[in-house]
């Protein structure tokens, strides 16, 4: 005889996969958008922020 369909556990498993997939898009959007921030504005701003202050 076949098992009764637990909907409500196969529709949290389906949902937490979908979140789990979006979290890690997210993540590399995040981490490409900084690989591709120039890194010498921002070397630049925190060196004459330092030499203003002393």
């Amino acid at each position: 005889m076949a098992r009764a369909p637990n909907y409500g556990q196969e529709r949290k498993e389906r949902d937490r996969q979908k979140a789990a997939k979006k979290a890690e898009k997210q993540a590399a959007k995040v981490a490409a958008k900084e690989r591709s921030k120039p890194e010498d504005e921002t070397t630049s701003e925190t060196e004459t922020e330092t030499e203003t202050a002393e």
